[in-house]
């Protein structure tokens, strides 16, 4: 008999939107998480993105935003506005590819 729970390692694929919550992800995660994120927005052509990473103490905050230092095609990013989460939220303008109208 199974309780629906027989592979519970198994990754689950989530469709890519404008928005990447990290709420549910352990710290430890975020790093790779965010690349991959970024890897797969830029490919499905958003160029403006919205990271939630929450309030806290901020270690998640410098987490993102280092990694988008980092990342040739983020043109800039900054607080979200106040009803997109504030400070809890890193909005984030990706430039365009070669090709892109």
């Amino acid at each position: 008999m199974s309780d629906g729970f027989d592979n519970p390692a198994e990754p689950v694929e989530l469709p890519i939107t404008d928005v990447l919550d990290l709420h549910s992800f352990p710290p430890a995660e975020v790093p790779e998480l965010v690349r991959d994120y970024l890897d797969a927005a830029w490919e499905a052509g958003f160029r403006s993105l919205r990271i939630i990473h929450g309030r806290g103490i901020g270690a998640q905050r410098r987490t993102v935003r280092t990694l988008l230092e980092r990342d040739p095609r983020v043109l800039s990013f900054g607080d979200a506005p106040a009803g997109a989460g504030g400070w809890g939220a890193t909005c984030v303008e990706l430039g365009a590819a070669p090709g892109d109208a």
